[in-house]
This record gives C-alpha cells, sequence and structure tokens, in this order.
C-alpha cells in the first residue's frame, strides 16, 4: 500500500475516535442538528475504519505465514507458501476496496431527485416509449421503497407522454439513477406498423438533485411570471373547478416549469420553485462545467440530454449502454425495472476512472 494512502486512511481513524468522543459529549447530544451532523459523518467514516482494521489484521497474518517460509520442516514451508498467496490475494482485493471508500463523495448522493422525461424523434413511438421509461423508473423507485410524485404531465395522443416531469424521494435517489441522463434510443415495430418495418425513436431523461434549503438559488420574484390554469390531470371533479395548477416562467433563462400535482395552488406553487432551482443549479454546474473542458470527462458520459447513452433494441431483447460498451439480453425485465445489474456496471465504471485518475 502506497504511505499516501495510509496515511488518508490513519486520518480516517483519527477524525473517526475524535467523533467518537464528541458525541458522548453532553453539549452535542443536546444539540440535535450538530449531533445529526456528527452521526451522519461517523457513520460515513466507520467502514472505511473497519475494513482498514481488516487490512491490518490480514498483514500481521501475511507476516506469519512468511515466517514459515524459513522453517527447517518441508511442509511447514510449503504450508507456509500456501497461506502467503492466500492472503495476498486477500490484502490486494481489500486494498483496492480501501481506495474505493477514500474516492471523493459526491455530497448530492442522498438527495430526492426531479426525474424529467420528454418524448423526441420518432412521434407517437416516442411518446409511447416515454411512458415505458416512466414506468420502468417508477417500479425501480417502488421496489426500493420509494417514493413517486407526478409533478406534470403531457400525455401523448395515442398514449404515452410528450412529457412528464416526476419527484422521487427517497434516500441515494441521485446516487442510484444520476447517470441515466441522457438520449435513451428505442426500436421495435409500432403497433401501427404493416409491413414490419422497425422504427427508431429517442427519448431524453434528465435527472436533477433536489437542493437542500440552505443551498437553495436565489430567485428574485422579479424575474418571474406566475400563471395559474386548471388542472387537466387526473383528480377528480375538484381540479376542474379552480385554477390550482401552476407555471412559472423564469424570465432571464427562458426556463418554464409547471406543477399540476397537488390540488392546493400553494403546494403546487412551492414544488414548481423547487423544480426551477433545481434546473438553474443544474445550468449553473453545467456552464462552469464548460469552463473547464479541459479536464477529464468520465468515460460513463457527460450527462448531457442530447448524448445518446442507451439503446433499446425489441427485436433481439437487448440494452447496451453506449457509455460502457454493455449488452444485456435482459430488455421486459430491464423494463420492469429491474436496473440493479446496468446501474452497478455504470457505477464500477465511474469508480475506475475515479481511481485512473487518483493514481
Amino acid at each position: 500500500m502506497k504511505p499516501s494512502i495510509r496515511q488518508k486512511l490513519e486520518r480516517v481513524e483519527e477524525r473517526l475516535e475524535e467523533l467518537r468522543r464528541s458525541l458522548a459529549t453532553p453539549e452535542i447530544t443536546a444539540d440535535i442538528p450538530k449531533f445529526r451532523e456528527l452521526s451522519v459523518e461517523y457513520a460515513r467514516l466507520e467502514p472505511t475504519a473497519e475494513a482498514f482494521a481488516d487490512y491490518r489484521r490480514l498483514e500481521q497474518e501475511l507476516s506469519a505465514a512468511r515466517e514459515m517460509l524459513s522453517d527447517v520442516d518441508s511442509d511447514i514451508r510449503a504450508l507456509g507458501a500456501e497461506e502467503a498467496t492466500a492472503v495476498e490475494r486477500s490484502l490486494s482485493a481489500r486494498e483496492l476496496e480501501l481506495q474505493r471508500l477514500l474516492l471523493p463523495r459526491d455530497e448530492r448522493d442522498d438527495r430526492n431527485i426531479f426525474l424529467e422525461i420528454r418524448a423526441g424523434t420518432g412521434g407517437d413511438e416516442a411518446a409511447l416509449f416515454a411512458g415505458d421509461l416512466a414506468r420502468m423508473y417508477g417500479r425501480y423507485a417502488e421496489a426500493r421503497g420509494w417514493q413517486v410524485e407526478t409533478l406534470s404531465e403531457n400525455p401523448g395522443e395515442h398514449g404515452g407522454y410528450r412529457e412528464i416531469i416526476c419527484r422521487i424521494v427517497g434516500r441515494g435517489a441521485f446516487s442510484q439513477l444520476k447517470f441515466e441522463s441522457g438520449t435513451h434510443r428505442v426500436q421495435r415495430v409500432p403497433a401501427t406498423e404493416a409491413q414490419g418495418r422497425i422504427h427508431t425513436s429517442t427519448v431524453t431523461v434528465a435527472i436533477l438533485p433536489e437542493l437542500e434549503e440552505l443551498e437553495a438559488v436565489t430567485i428574485n420574484p422579479a424575474d418571474l411570471r406566475i400563471d395559474t390554469y386548471r388542472s387537466s390531470g387526473a383528480g377528480g371533479q375538484h381540479v376542474n373547478k379552480t385554477d390550482s395548477a401552476v407555471r412559472i416562467t423564469h424570465l432571464p433563462s427562458g426556463i418554464v416549469v409547471e406543477c399540476q400535482d397537488e390540488r392546493s395552488q400553494h403546494k403546487n406553487r412551492s414544488r414548481a420553485l423547487a423544480l426551477l432551482a433545481a434546473r438553474l443549479n443544474a445550468a449553473e454546474q453545467q456552464r462552469r462545467e464548460s469552463e473547464q473542458a479541459h479536464s477529464r470527462r468520465l468515460q460513463v458520459g457527460t450527462g448531457e440530454r442530447s448524448e445518446r447513452i442507451r439503446t433499446y433494441n425489441f427485436p433481439q431483447g437487448r440494452v447496451t449502454d453506449h457509455r460502457i460498451n454493455l449488452t444485456l439480453y435482459r430488455l421486459p425485465e430491464i423494463l420492469q425495472g429491474q436496473l440493479d445489474e446496468l446501474l452497478s456496471a455504470l457505477h464500477q465504471e465511474h469508480q475506475a476512472e475515479l481511481l485512473a485518475a487518483a493514481e
């Protein structure tokens, strides 16, 4: 193990002990926000410290096995060689795990998200596939115990959606789905296609982390035009009798957000403002990244909506992620929300990129 990595791990141990002492003091236990903050940090560092303790135990085992190599008994030497080889493999695997644990953490990983799905090229077929993706992500979220709230929707003429925007509430939502932003391509034979020709359509997906209250973007009320209208979505007769839906236009940027999910105009306004803040934050972050174009780009993609990231080929029953050259012949299961294998491969590639950059 490199001395620099060992020093980082030792500092983690020191910090963990410091946190342990602080969390036991009456001053911290009485300060609920501070106690929560330190507890979260403790929970984040503890797995790294435990893995490092296990690594040092393996180092001791390796030292003992190597001592056996100088024994006068040939059987003992053979046993020592066998044990040393096994422990060296375990040490190598544990060191790689420790390097991953030390990687910079995205502070947004635990956030709720706004999921935006829009039909692209392909007309009705694109709208139908937008509906397929909305169901796919919805089922994935439900399987993880997350809550899905539809903020606004614009149904397609023959089903699906021209656009649907949802809020997904659940710990780690952004961490799991942040690599889904981009253009999703579908290849299949539409039900209305008499000659059985395969059509290609596209749908764009955007994943925006919800901002914390303390870091919310400052929005000048003078920059907003707020319109109310009657909701056209589900909700019974009530929504058709009141102008509860809200549309907010941010005049400087031209960004328009809508929310028609709640019966309360006040709640819809609050949700729409939160979505606007997330979009403005994403736009600012994209601007900063563009200014740093010389920096390394991750192989899993830039996350830009214009980037084609994945193809869903129905005739062959396959899904191909173009960023990591991964093809899975599990299209029906994936559309049912079984995304773990796909998402895990993307995260592993992301970690490999970060590790390569850290060397």
